[in-house]
């Protein structure tokens, strides 16, 4: 594998920290300079100890979110909730077919399913409530869609925007049996 990643114009690129060795990753505009909201994120996530795996998936997935950005025109502040569906179908489809140049017939298989379009629209709101956290106004996008923590079983305020379309088990009877009669079985992960 090589130190840069390259799909298009912009690159995920491998740092590696000097004295410590630490591996992290950033991502290039296409001058090769760092994209600064894209590098003020990744190199928060590896300083608290994320990953270099996790800072490497994340850096893709904001290559994809600044790349749809710019095929659109759209300055990653003002983007829309409209956007982010747009950009949820646009990681759908293959790669010849994501710049409109090429038809996309309705069987061509998906570039990317549904568990890893929820991953990319998870960064997406980790970084949307990293600089809203730092007084970037972003115009509420993905950042006010539900307080942390109500309930959800987890810290994040993030609701998978496909979640309508994840498989869902059937909730339990009252005699603790799930809907097809499996003993206690409504609420084990599959």
């Amino acid at each position: 594998m090589s130190n840069t990643e390259m799909e298009g114009a912009m690159r995920v690129q491998r740092l590696v920290m000097p004295g410590s060795g630490v591996q992290s990753w950033t991502l290039l505009g296409e001058d090769l300079a760092p994209v600064v909201p894209a590098e003020r994120f990744l190199a928060y996530l590896a300083s608290i100890g994320r990953s270099p795996n996790t800072v490497r998936a994340y850096a893709h997935d904001l290559k994809d979110w600044f790349v749809f950005l710019a095929g659109r025109d759209v300055d990653w502040r003002s983007a829309t909730l409209e956007d982010v569906g747009a950009f949820a179908g646009w990681l759908q489809l293959p790669p010849a077919g994501r710049d409109g140049r090429v038809a996309v017939l309705p069987s061509a298989p998906q570039r990317c399913g549904g568990s890893s379009v929820n991953r990319k629209l998870a960064a997406l709101t980790s970084f949307c409530e990293f600089h809203a956290r730092h007084g970037e106004p972003l115009g509420g996008l993905l950042v006010t869609t539900a307080p942390p923590g109500r309930g959800n079983g987890s810290s994040s305020s993030f609701k998978p925007f496909l979640s309508s379309h994840q498989q869902v088990r059937p909730a339990a009877t009252p005699d603790g049996r799930g809907a097809r009669g499996d003993a206690d079985t409504a609420g084990a992960d599959r």
